[in-house]
Protein backbone atom coordinates (compact mmCIF):
# COMPACT_ATOMS: atom_id res chain seq x y z
CA UNK A 1 0.00 0.00 0.00
CA UNK A 2 2.37 2.00 0.91
CA UNK A 3 4.21 1.74 -2.64
CA UNK A 4 1.22 2.20 -4.59
CA UNK A 5 0.73 5.83 -2.35
CA UNK A 6 4.23 6.77 -3.53
CA UNK A 7 3.80 6.35 -7.33
CA UNK A 8 0.51 7.91 -7.32
CA UNK A 9 1.78 10.98 -5.29
CA UNK A 10 5.16 11.02 -7.23
CA UNK A 11 2.98 11.31 -10.77
CA UNK A 12 0.82 13.99 -9.33
CA UNK A 13 3.50 16.37 -8.85
CA UNK A 14 5.93 15.79 -11.78
CA UNK A 15 2.30 16.67 -13.47
CA UNK A 16 2.44 20.08 -12.00
CA UNK A 17 5.23 22.54 -14.31
CA UNK A 18 6.13 25.85 -12.60
CA UNK A 19 6.62 29.31 -14.33
CA UNK A 20 8.80 31.96 -13.07
CA UNK A 21 7.71 35.34 -13.51
CA UNK A 22 9.94 38.29 -12.25
CA UNK A 23 9.52 42.16 -11.66
CA UNK A 24 11.51 44.61 -9.85
CA UNK A 25 9.70 46.39 -7.88
CA UNK A 26 7.61 45.97 -4.46
CA UNK A 27 4.64 44.08 -3.52
CA UNK A 28 2.66 47.38 -3.29
CA UNK A 29 3.64 48.05 -7.09
CA UNK A 30 0.68 47.69 -9.73
CA UNK A 31 3.06 45.11 -11.58
CA UNK A 32 3.19 42.90 -7.92
CA UNK A 33 -0.85 43.24 -8.24
CA UNK A 34 -1.15 42.48 -11.97
CA UNK A 35 1.09 39.61 -11.30
CA UNK A 36 -0.70 38.04 -8.71
CA UNK A 37 -4.25 38.25 -10.55
CA UNK A 38 -2.24 36.71 -13.78
CA UNK A 39 -0.54 33.63 -11.13
CA UNK A 40 -4.50 33.55 -9.98
CA UNK A 41 -6.27 33.15 -13.41
CA UNK A 42 -3.50 30.37 -15.33
CA UNK A 43 -3.51 28.23 -12.20
CA UNK A 44 -7.16 28.30 -11.62
CA UNK A 45 -7.72 27.68 -15.72
CA UNK A 46 -5.49 24.88 -15.69
CA UNK A 47 -6.63 22.95 -13.03
CA UNK A 48 -3.17 23.38 -11.55
CA UNK A 49 -0.87 21.78 -14.48
CA UNK A 50 1.02 25.74 -14.20
CA UNK A 51 2.11 27.42 -11.06
CA UNK A 52 3.07 30.52 -11.60
CA UNK A 53 5.69 31.37 -8.86
CA UNK A 54 6.63 35.34 -8.34
CA UNK A 55 9.99 36.92 -7.80
CA UNK A 56 9.30 40.38 -6.90
CA UNK A 57 12.01 43.25 -6.29
CA UNK A 58 14.39 42.39 -8.37
CA UNK A 59 15.32 38.82 -7.17
CA UNK A 60 16.45 37.76 -10.39
CA UNK A 61 18.04 40.81 -11.77
CA UNK A 62 17.29 44.20 -13.24
CA UNK A 63 14.87 44.32 -16.37
CA UNK A 64 17.56 44.46 -19.21
CA UNK A 65 18.83 41.20 -17.08
CA UNK A 66 15.68 39.50 -17.09
CA UNK A 67 15.33 40.41 -20.62
CA UNK A 68 18.35 39.30 -21.75
CA UNK A 69 17.36 35.75 -19.74
CA UNK A 70 14.84 35.35 -21.33
CA UNK A 71 15.67 35.40 -24.94
CA UNK A 72 17.96 32.72 -23.73
CA UNK A 73 15.55 30.50 -21.82
CA UNK A 74 16.82 31.21 -18.53
CA UNK A 75 13.75 33.44 -17.62
CA UNK A 76 10.68 32.38 -17.89
CA UNK A 77 8.98 35.75 -17.74
CA UNK A 78 8.11 38.91 -16.12
CA UNK A 79 5.79 42.06 -16.15
CA UNK A 80 8.61 44.70 -17.98
CA UNK A 81 8.67 48.46 -18.12
CA UNK A 82 8.53 49.21 -21.89
CA UNK A 83 11.20 51.58 -21.87
CA UNK A 84 13.68 48.85 -21.29
CA UNK A 85 12.03 46.66 -24.14
CA UNK A 86 12.04 49.01 -26.24
CA UNK A 87 16.29 48.36 -25.95
CA UNK A 88 15.62 44.77 -27.31
CA UNK A 89 12.70 46.00 -30.09
CA UNK A 90 13.27 49.21 -30.81
CA UNK A 91 10.07 49.94 -32.50
CA UNK A 92 8.30 49.36 -29.17
CA UNK A 93 9.75 53.08 -28.42
CA UNK A 94 7.03 54.50 -30.41
CA UNK A 95 4.56 54.42 -27.75
CA UNK A 96 6.27 56.39 -25.17
CA UNK A 97 7.10 59.89 -27.23
CA UNK A 98 6.06 62.47 -25.28
CA UNK A 99 2.68 63.72 -24.96
CA UNK A 100 1.62 61.56 -27.38
CA UNK A 101 -1.25 60.23 -25.20
CA UNK A 102 -3.75 62.56 -23.55
CA UNK A 103 -5.58 60.37 -21.61
CA UNK A 104 -5.10 56.55 -20.76
CA UNK A 105 -7.73 55.72 -22.81
CA UNK A 106 -6.48 56.89 -25.66
CA UNK A 107 -3.25 54.66 -24.83
CA UNK A 108 -5.82 51.57 -24.16
CA UNK A 109 -7.44 52.09 -27.57
CA UNK A 110 -4.05 51.97 -29.41
CA UNK A 111 -2.25 49.53 -27.24
CA UNK A 112 -5.12 46.91 -27.52
CA UNK A 113 -5.91 47.76 -31.00
CA UNK A 114 -4.38 46.45 -34.06
CA UNK A 115 -1.30 49.00 -34.22
CA UNK A 116 0.04 47.78 -30.24
CA UNK A 117 -0.84 44.32 -31.55
CA UNK A 118 1.39 43.97 -34.27
CA UNK A 119 4.03 45.73 -32.12
CA UNK A 120 3.49 43.38 -28.99
CA UNK A 121 3.36 40.01 -31.67
CA UNK A 122 6.62 41.12 -33.53
CA UNK A 123 8.91 40.60 -30.20
CA UNK A 124 9.83 37.89 -31.65
CA UNK A 125 11.70 38.73 -34.18
CA UNK A 126 14.16 39.14 -30.73
CA UNK A 127 13.21 36.06 -29.21
CA UNK A 128 10.27 37.42 -26.51
CA UNK A 129 6.84 36.61 -26.36
CA UNK A 130 4.45 39.63 -25.98
CA UNK A 131 1.42 38.57 -24.26
CA UNK A 132 -0.21 42.12 -22.97
CA UNK A 133 0.29 45.65 -22.34
CA UNK A 134 -0.01 46.17 -18.70
CA UNK A 135 0.71 49.53 -17.42
CA UNK A 136 3.31 51.40 -15.97
CA UNK A 137 0.92 54.41 -16.52
CA UNK A 138 1.64 58.43 -17.00
CA UNK A 139 5.03 59.50 -15.63
CA UNK A 140 5.52 62.35 -13.48
CA UNK A 141 8.82 64.84 -12.46
CA UNK A 142 10.04 64.45 -8.66
CA UNK A 143 13.06 66.44 -7.58
CA UNK A 144 14.71 67.55 -4.45
CA UNK A 145 15.63 71.29 -5.28
CA UNK A 146 13.13 73.36 -6.81
CA UNK A 147 9.54 73.52 -7.77
CA UNK A 148 9.24 72.83 -11.56
CA UNK A 149 6.52 74.80 -13.09
CA UNK A 150 8.24 75.69 -16.79
CA UNK A 151 11.00 73.62 -18.63
CA UNK A 152 13.50 76.72 -17.67
CA UNK A 153 12.89 75.38 -14.26
CA UNK A 154 14.59 71.98 -15.09
CA UNK A 155 18.07 73.39 -15.96
CA UNK A 156 21.17 71.45 -15.33
CA UNK A 157 18.83 69.17 -12.72
CA UNK A 158 20.16 65.88 -12.57
CA UNK A 159 17.30 63.18 -13.37
CA UNK A 160 17.37 59.60 -13.44
CA UNK A 161 15.82 58.31 -16.85
CA UNK A 162 15.13 54.76 -17.81
CA UNK A 163 18.04 53.52 -20.17
CA UNK A 164 16.29 54.35 -23.25
CA UNK A 165 16.50 57.19 -26.27
CA UNK A 166 13.58 58.66 -26.27
CA UNK A 167 13.31 59.51 -22.44
CA UNK A 168 17.21 60.89 -22.74
CA UNK A 169 16.54 63.20 -25.70
CA UNK A 170 12.93 64.25 -23.88
CA UNK A 171 14.85 65.37 -20.69
CA UNK A 172 18.16 66.71 -22.68
CA UNK A 173 15.19 68.99 -24.76
CA UNK A 174 13.52 69.95 -21.64
CA UNK A 175 16.93 71.61 -20.28
CA UNK A 176 18.01 68.68 -17.80
CA UNK A 177 20.73 66.63 -17.03
CA UNK A 178 19.28 63.15 -18.39
CA UNK A 179 21.14 60.16 -16.09
CA UNK A 180 20.37 56.54 -17.30
CA UNK A 181 20.77 54.27 -14.80
CA UNK A 182 18.57 51.18 -13.80
CA UNK A 183 15.55 51.33 -11.09
CA UNK A 184 17.72 49.67 -8.27
CA UNK A 185 20.71 51.58 -8.78
CA UNK A 186 18.70 54.88 -8.71
CA UNK A 187 17.04 54.66 -5.43
CA UNK A 188 20.31 53.92 -3.70
CA UNK A 189 21.22 57.60 -5.71
CA UNK A 190 18.38 59.15 -4.87
CA UNK A 191 18.67 57.90 -0.87
CA UNK A 192 22.91 59.69 -1.61
CA UNK A 193 21.64 62.91 -3.37
CA UNK A 194 24.22 61.76 -6.21
CA UNK A 195 20.83 62.81 -8.49
CA UNK A 196 18.24 65.34 -8.00
CA UNK A 197 15.56 63.56 -9.09
CA UNK A 198 13.53 61.35 -11.34
CA UNK A 199 10.37 60.69 -13.58
CA UNK A 200 7.74 57.90 -12.83
CA UNK A 201 4.08 57.44 -12.38
CA UNK A 202 2.07 58.12 -8.87
CA UNK A 203 1.76 54.72 -8.07
CA UNK A 204 5.90 54.72 -7.96
CA UNK A 205 6.12 57.16 -6.13
CA UNK A 206 4.02 56.45 -3.14
CA UNK A 207 4.79 52.93 -3.22
CA UNK A 208 8.76 53.80 -3.24
CA UNK A 209 8.20 56.25 -0.33
CA UNK A 210 10.02 58.86 -2.78
CA UNK A 211 8.68 61.62 -0.57
CA UNK A 212 11.26 60.78 1.46
CA UNK A 213 14.19 61.70 -0.43
CA UNK A 214 12.71 64.27 -2.93
CA UNK A 215 10.43 67.50 -1.84
CA UNK A 216 8.59 68.51 -5.58
CA UNK A 217 6.31 66.56 -7.54
CA UNK A 218 5.81 68.29 -11.09
CA UNK A 219 2.70 66.72 -12.86
CA UNK A 220 4.07 66.84 -15.79
CA UNK A 221 2.36 63.50 -17.41
CA UNK A 222 5.31 64.22 -20.12
CA UNK A 223 4.93 60.29 -21.29
CA UNK A 224 2.37 57.79 -21.04
CA UNK A 225 4.91 54.03 -20.32
CA UNK A 226 3.00 50.83 -21.09
CA UNK A 227 4.49 47.89 -19.45
CA UNK A 228 4.46 44.29 -21.04
CA UNK A 229 3.77 41.09 -19.46
CA UNK A 230 6.40 39.15 -21.93
CA UNK A 231 8.00 35.21 -22.12
CA UNK A 232 10.35 34.11 -23.44
CA UNK A 233 9.78 32.83 -26.92
CA UNK A 234 11.35 29.52 -26.05
CA UNK A 235 9.27 28.97 -22.92
CA UNK A 236 6.10 30.41 -24.52
CA UNK A 237 7.05 27.52 -27.57
CA UNK A 238 7.15 24.91 -25.42
CA UNK A 239 3.48 25.11 -23.72
CA UNK A 240 0.79 23.11 -25.77
CA UNK A 241 -1.59 25.50 -28.00
CA UNK A 242 -4.48 25.84 -25.02
CA UNK A 243 -2.17 26.60 -22.71
CA UNK A 244 -0.58 29.28 -24.98
CA UNK A 245 -3.99 30.32 -25.30
CA UNK A 246 -4.86 30.35 -21.34
CA UNK A 247 -1.62 32.33 -20.86
CA UNK A 248 -2.57 35.28 -23.59
CA UNK A 249 -6.18 35.75 -22.27
CA UNK A 250 -5.19 35.82 -18.94
CA UNK A 251 -2.41 38.35 -19.31
CA UNK A 252 -4.52 40.60 -21.20
CA UNK A 253 -7.48 39.92 -18.15
CA UNK A 254 -4.56 40.62 -15.12
CA UNK A 255 -3.86 43.96 -17.19
CA UNK A 256 -6.66 45.30 -17.66
CA UNK A 257 -7.23 44.11 -13.77
CA UNK A 258 -3.79 46.29 -13.12
CA UNK A 259 -5.16 49.49 -15.09
CA UNK A 260 -8.41 49.55 -13.00
CA UNK A 261 -6.25 48.85 -9.79
CA UNK A 262 -3.74 52.07 -10.64
CA UNK A 263 -6.99 54.40 -11.49
CA UNK A 264 -8.75 53.09 -8.53
CA UNK A 265 -5.53 53.91 -6.12
CA UNK A 266 -4.16 57.31 -7.85
CA UNK A 267 -5.93 59.40 -5.60
CA UNK A 268 -5.56 57.74 -2.91
CA UNK A 269 -1.69 57.60 -3.48
CA UNK A 270 -1.34 61.06 -3.83
CA UNK A 271 -2.94 62.14 -0.52
CA UNK A 272 -0.46 60.13 1.35
CA UNK A 273 2.60 61.95 -0.91
CA UNK A 274 1.17 65.19 0.27
CA UNK A 275 0.17 64.57 3.54
CA UNK A 276 4.00 62.93 4.23
CA UNK A 277 5.00 66.61 2.61
CA UNK A 278 5.58 66.48 -0.75
CA UNK A 279 5.07 69.89 -2.54
CA UNK A 280 2.60 69.45 -5.56
CA UNK A 281 2.15 71.42 -8.52
CA UNK A 282 0.45 71.39 -12.28
CA UNK A 283 2.66 73.07 -14.55
CA UNK A 284 0.99 74.28 -17.90
CA UNK A 285 2.06 71.85 -20.20
CA UNK A 286 2.05 74.06 -23.28
CA UNK A 287 5.59 74.90 -23.18
CA UNK A 288 6.71 71.69 -22.16
CA UNK A 289 4.77 70.34 -25.48
CA UNK A 290 6.51 72.73 -27.20
CA UNK A 291 9.96 72.11 -25.90
CA UNK A 292 9.93 68.28 -27.23
CA UNK A 293 9.18 69.17 -30.63
CA UNK A 294 12.58 68.00 -31.12
CA UNK A 295 12.59 64.89 -29.96
CA UNK A 296 9.88 64.14 -32.72
CA UNK A 297 12.18 65.37 -35.48
CA UNK A 298 15.18 63.14 -33.81
CA UNK A 299 12.66 59.94 -34.47
CA UNK A 300 10.72 60.73 -37.36
CA UNK A 301 13.16 58.64 -39.75
CA UNK A 302 12.54 55.46 -37.09
CA UNK A 303 8.81 55.82 -36.07
CA UNK A 304 7.39 59.23 -38.42
CA UNK A 305 5.08 56.45 -40.30
CA UNK A 306 3.86 54.90 -36.73
CA UNK A 307 3.07 58.45 -35.06
CA UNK A 308 1.21 58.89 -38.05
CA UNK A 309 -0.76 55.85 -37.63
CA UNK A 310 -1.34 56.26 -34.28
CA UNK A 311 -2.80 60.70 -34.75
CA UNK A 312 -4.53 59.34 -37.57
CA UNK A 313 -6.22 56.14 -35.39
CA UNK A 314 -6.93 58.18 -32.80
CA UNK A 315 -8.36 61.18 -35.06
CA UNK A 316 -10.79 59.00 -36.14
CA UNK A 317 -11.60 57.19 -32.92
Amino acid sequence: MVLVFTIVFSIGTAAATTIKLSHVVNEQDGFHIAALKFKELVEERTAGELIIEIHPNAELGDERTLLEGMQMGVIDMGVITNGPVSNFYPEMGVFEMPFLFASPEEAYYILDGPIGQRVLDDLSNVGLKGLAYAERGFRNLTNSKRAVETPEDMDKLKIRVMENQVYINTFKALGANAIPMAWTEALTALQQGTIDGQENPINVIYSFKLYETQDYLSITRHTYAPAIFVMSQLKFDSLSAENQQIFKEAAQEAAEYERNWNSQERDKQLAVITENGMQVSYPDLTPFQEAVESVYQDKESEFGDIIEEIREELANK
